[in-house]
Order: C-alpha cells, then structure tokens, then sequence
C-alpha cells in the first residue's frame, strides 16, 4: 500500500507538471519531491499525517532555497549539510512527527543538489514542491486513502488468511511421509512465524483502529487465542505422529532434532481419516466468508469441532496422542469461533449445538474482564545526553557524512552527495557497529547490481522520456515492496531508478554509474568508520541489553501468570506478552550481524540462532500461559491452584541468575536444576492433575519453560547445579 499511494502521488505530480508545460529537470524534482512528502510521513491517524503534510511544505521550501542560495559556496554549503544532518538525525528523537520532518528537510536540500537548483529556479522549484506535495495530499487522502481502522482490517482478513496457511501446513505434517519430513517442517515454522508477525502487527494498530478501549482488548484477547491455539495444534501434531514428545524448539530453530516417527498415523487409519477430515473443517471454519450463516458447512463442522471439547465426542480407539490432538482441534475451533465474535460481531445462533451454546456461553463469561480498567503501563527511564539513541546517532552521522563530503569531492566535485546519501541511509534503523556493517555491506551489493541493470534500461529507454518514468514508477513500487525483504534488492531497484533519473537529465554513461559505485563503498566506509570511533555501541553490549530485557519481560510475564493462576488479583497479561514479543523481535534484529553469511566465526553464528530458538520456545509457553491465565476467574473450566506459585519459584530465580549474568552485575550465581514441575507438586500428598486438565496443560508449559531457560545457561556460560 505504500509502494501504491507512492507511486499514485508521483504519477500525479508528473502528470500535473506536464499539463504546465514543465521541463523535464523539474519534472524530475517534483517527482523525488512527491515520494518524499509520501513515504516520510509514517504517522497513524489521518489529522496526524495532514498535519506533518502541511508543516512538511515550508520545511520543504526552506532546504529547497538555502540549497540553491548556498550552490555556489561550497564550504558554507558543506558545513550547512553538516548541520541538517545532525539535525535531521536529532528530531527522531520526538516521534513520528520529528523523523518525518528531518527526512523532508535532508531529502529535498538533497533533491536541489541532484538538480543543480540555482535562485533564479527557485520561483518555479517553489511551484513544483507545491504542486508535488498537493499530489501526495491527494493520493494519500482521497485515491490510496490509509486510515488506522482500513489498516487494522486489511491485518485482521492477512490474520485470518495467514491462520488457514498454518492449518493447511499442519494437514501436510498429518500425512508428510519421512523422507518429506524436514521440509513440511520448514513450511511449519514459515507459516508459524508469520502468523505471529502478523499478531503483532494487529497489536500495534490496536490503539488507533478501534473505537473504544474494551473494543481493542477484546480483539487483543481473540487473536492471542488463535494464535496459541493454532502453534499448539502444530505440536500436538507432530507429537502424535512421533516416538515421543515433540520438543518446542523443533518449531523455532531450522535443524533442530526431530522426533523418531516410531508412532506414525498409518495413512488409511481411520483415526488418521477423521484428523484429515477435521483439519480440513477447521481449515473452512477459518476461510470461509463471515457472511456463512444458518444452515451452511460451516455451523455444521463448527458444532462437530466444539464437541470435541467434550471427552465423549472423542474417537475411542484414538492413542492418547491422537486423542490430545482431536482436543487441540476442539480448542483451535473455539479460538477461531471467538475470533469471528470478535472481528465480525454476532452471529446466527439457531444451528448451535450443545457445546456450541457452551463455548458462546464462555465467552460472554469471559468478556467480563475485558471491561476492567486497563493498568497504567508501567514509567521506563530514558536515557539523557549522549546516551539517548538520538544524540548519539546524530553525531555519528554527522561525523560519517563530514568524512563522505570530504572523500567525495576528491571522488567528484560534482556528484560527493551520494556518499552522505549512503552514510546517511546506513544509520537509518540500526543501533550498533555490526548492524551498520551489514547494511553498508547490502547497500553496496544492491548499487553494484543495480548499476548493471541501470545501463540495460538506460540503453532499451533511450529518448523516449514517457517510457523512463513509467519505469521509474516501476522501480519505486518494487523499492517500497521489497524494502521488508531485503535492503540489497531495495538498493537494487533505487541504483536502477537512478540510472533512468540520469538518462532523463541527460547526464548518463557508464562513467556515472561507475562513480555511484564509488561513492556508495566510500559513504558506507564513512559510516562504519564513524560508528566505531565516535560514541561507538558494539553489537554485543547492544545485544547482552536486549537479551537482559527479554529476560525480564519473560520473568514478568510468566511471574503474572502464575500469580493469577494461583488465585492472585487479575492483570494485564496479554500487554506484558506482547512486551516480551516485541522485545525478542528488537533482538532477532540486533543478532544479524551475528547470524549473517559473511559473519566468519560459524560457532558463534550457530550459537546466536540457538539462542534466539530458546527464546521464541520460551515466549510461546509465556504466552500460553498468560492466555490461560486470562480466564481466571472468569471461566467455569480454568480454577485457581495455590501449588503453582511454588512450582514456579525455581523458574524465577533461574531467570534472575541468566539476567545478572547478563547485566554482569553478579556473576556467581548458578542456574538450578532437578526435579520436574510436576513432581514438584506431589510433595503436598495431591498428587498430579489428570493430563486432560487445563492445570495439567499449565505444568506442562511450566515444564517447558523450566527447560528452556536451563538450557539457556549452557550458551551464556551460566553454572548449572542442583537446588541448594
């Protein structure tokens, strides 16, 4: 959608500066400006992005003309691009607003040097911003609109759809025989990923998209439930079709062992038969249009699925395993059912069967909470001076760029701006040395390839000028859809617009395209060299700081959950799970240097990704736990049990330990080790509960997570030992 308001507003821009008789040189200035006055601005609501538009215009003007009046001074002007970059770098620092405003202000004084802008232009320079930022308005507000409730329901319908895949891959699991194994997995783990990612990115535009507070949690409560139910089903799954227990970090870590299938579903089973039938019902119950009302297939197998919440709905003959997993699919179905409820609002109630009216039953029980005053997050202190991430990185790159400005020149008196350029976009996004290496190293490779299509396209375009900007369009769509994916494939496709940029100005050859290379290795030098000398954040003590607070969310998490299911007062769980999500997603990214192909120290990489793998299996037993913690005291089916809270301690102090080892604040802890959770429990003369239990179901996701954070030790070198 960005790529498409994009190219909509440079479209229009172009189109509207050609009807004016513009040349092709302001043409080109009002298209930059265009993308630029589009993709800065990132803010949610629609007064927030008019606003940022309408003070983005003067600040746009402003550069446009200190550009052209500073052209002919190349010392004062250096020293002024110096300056906005610093500044431009500094104003993230107050949100949304400030980022956008220093992009626009860096991007057109940068536009005026592509231009060669002069004051006799700047009369119609001043049109042509104008012109350009009025299309963007247009294009934004009125053709490719974007309103925080239109991108929360395009999440909700990518949620469902990307629920279906998972159900669709976990049917593969069901009949994938061994040799096909691994990559049925592989999909597994994709379709998992992403239906998280997407998780939270309907968290993140919860807040703006609905229209009252009780409306955002309810959802937020729906989705967490559909997404643990969907990953549990994938482990029950592949328990069943396996010698033993399935571990939880054969669903994170690409390689991890994988279950002997001692215990195979025979294909022609009819056990096997029903499972098939079921996943495919469940898979129609999340796909099917929310319009399927009474008397369709999908009350019909919405009613059978629920039953099997019911243990006299499931198959007798079924193993154990199996018959876990028929249960998983009745609580999966459930999930989805109070995902509808949720997205789509009252249904049909005539075809509801028993267990069905039971389920609704449920939910309204459990809606009760949803209605409680939400606590106050919690103040985090923020660092000052130097410190605050802001300050840093704009002498950073104000440093990089001052050194690109003077390499530059001596590489060409006339293009030096694309080594500040490349300086500038390495720091955008990164926090460390090593994240900055990397991006250099990607920025160089995309310019490199992309200099080998710009001669291509600049030889098929020759004059024909229409032609160039419609692939210039092209290439700005592919820039913005590719720029997730991969930053080298999005600096392919910005080198290759820059190639058909240069054939419009009539200043192309292979030469300039050479030079570009050249500047672009000099400004990504620029940049890795000032982020390791000036206030310098190495990659490890920025990952040992982000690893610390996944740990603590971790602990806070799964210490509120446990206290909640013990019989302590409610909480804000699901808030504090997506805390502990967002916090693992800032350190997967902070550990790409690490785990990066060019990275030499292979042990090191395979540890890193280890690592991470422990982490996400520990955060989805977090969020499990948090999800059924919810329910008390709601539910008729989920009690208090006081033994939790001792079974958890040994979870707590180990957390503790892994996080001063982290913060190095004391070393001389050991993690412990010993008996089960569950056996933990038997002390008391109760004894255990029976599996089919939602307490059974809580010990066993404290079992996991007593192993997982033990076997964190082993990677940080932390002391294992008995209980002293």
């Amino acid at each position: 959608m960005a790529g498409l308001r994009t190219v909509t507003a440079i479209g229009l821009a172009l189109a509207a500066l050609a009807l004016a008789g513009t040349d092709v040189t302001h043409m080109v200035a009002g298209a930059m400006a265009a993308m630029v006055g589009t993709f800065a601005i990132r803010e949610k609501t629609v007064r927030g992005q008019g606003l940022t538009l309408a003070l983005g215009l003067p600040v746009a003007l402003a550069a446009m003309a200190l550009g052209a009046l500073l052209h002919p001074y190349v010392v004062a002007g250096d020293l002024f691009f110096v300056a906005l970059i610093f500044g431009a770098v500094y104003s993230r620092r107050f949100g949304d607003r400030g980022t956008a405003l220093g992009l626009i202000g860096f991007q057109i004084y940068f536009v005026s040097l592509f231009v060669n802008a002069s004051v006799s232009q700047l009369p119609r320079l001043f049109a042509t911003l104008a012109v350009a930022f009025a299309c963007s308005a247009v294009a934004r507000f009125l053709l490719v609109p974007e309103t925080p409730q239109r991108v929360l329901g395009r999440l909700r319908e990518a949620f469902r759809a990307r629920l279906a895949q998972l159900v669709t891959a976990q049917t593969r699991l069901l009949d994938a025989p061994p040799e096909e194994l691994d990559d049925v997995l592989d999909e597994l783990r994709r379709n998992t990923a992403r239906l998280h990612e997407t998780a939270l990115m309907i968290q993140a535009r919860l807040e703006d998209g609905t229209r009252d507070e009780a409306t955002a949690a309810l959802i937020q409560r729906r989705v967490a439930d559909a997404e643990v139910a969907a990953e549990r089903l994938g482990m029950l799954l592949l328990t069943a079709r396996s010698a033993e227990r399935a571990d939880t970090l054969t669903l994170h870590l690409p390689g991890a062992p994988v279950p002997a299938a001692g215990r195979l579903l025979p294909r022609e089973d009819e056990t096997t038969a029903t499972l098939r039938r079921d996943l495919g019902a469940l898979h129609l119950m999340v796909a099917r249009p929310a319009d399927a009302n009474r008397g369709t297939a999908v009350a019909h197998v919405r009613n059978r699925l629920l039953g099997y919440r019911d243990e006299e709905s499931i198959p007798p003959g079924a193993t154990l395993a199996a018959q876990d997993v028929f249960r998983g699919i009745g609580e999966a179905a459930r999930a989805v059912m109070g995902l509808r409820l949720a997205l789509d609002g009252p249904q049909d109630e005539s075809d509801d069967s028993p267990a069905t009216t039971r389920s609704r039953e449920e939910f309204d029980a459990e809606d009760v909470s949803i209605t409680a005053e939400k606590q106050a997050p919690a103040a985090t202190e923020e660092p000052t001076g130097l410190r605050r991430p802001t300050t840093r990185a704009a002498f950073q790159v104000a440093v990089g760029s001052a050194l690109a400005i003077v390499g530059g020149e001596f590489l060409s008196s006339q293009r030096w701006y694309w080594a500040v350029l490349t300086c500038w976009v390495v720091f955008l996004n990164t926090a460390s040395t090593g994240e900055i290496v990397v991006k250099g190293y990607r920025r160089l490779l995309g310019t490199v390839l992309g200099v080998v299509a710009g001669v291509a396209l600049a030889g098929a375009v020759g004059n024909q000028t229409g032609l160039a900007f419609v692939l210039v369009l092209l290439c700005v769509f592919a820039m913005f859809f590719t720029a997730p994916l991969s930053y080298a494939l999005m600096s392919f496709f910005v080198t290759a617009m820059l190639g058909l940029l240069y054939t419009l100005l009539n200043t192309y050859s292979f030469d300039v395209l050479v030079l570009r290379i050249e500047e672009t290795a000099l400004g990504a030098a620029c940049g890795i060299i000032a982020a390791m000398l000036v206030l310098p954040v190495r990659t490890d003590r920025r990952t040992d700081e982000l690893l610390a607070a996944v740990l603590e969310r971790l602990g806070d998490v799964v210490a509120g959950a446990v206290e909640q299911l013990s019989g302590g007062p409610a909480m804000d769980l699901l808030d504090k799970a997506r805390d502990l999500d967002t916090a693992l997603d800032d350190l997967r990214a902070s550990i790409q240097p690490l785990t990066h192909p060019i990275t030499p120290l292979r042990e090191r990489r395979q540890t890193a990704r280890y690592l991470v793998a422990l982490l996400e299996t520990s955060a989805y037993h977090a969020r499990s736990l948090a999800a059924t913690a919810e329910l008390v005291p709601y539910s008729k089916r989920v009690g208090a049990d006081p033994r939790l809270g001792r079974a958890a301690r040994r979870i707590a102090h180990n957390i503790d330990v892994l996080v001063a080892h982290v913060n190095e604040t004391d070393t001389s802890g050991s993690v412990e080790s010993g008996a089960s959770i569950a056996a933990m429990l038997e002390t008391d003369g109760l004894g255990v509960p029976a599996a089919n239990t939602v307490t059974f179901r809580v010990l066993r996701h404290l079992q996991r997570l007593d192993e997982g954070i033990t076997g964190l030790a082993r990677p940080l070198d932390v002391p294992v030992g008995p209980r002293r």
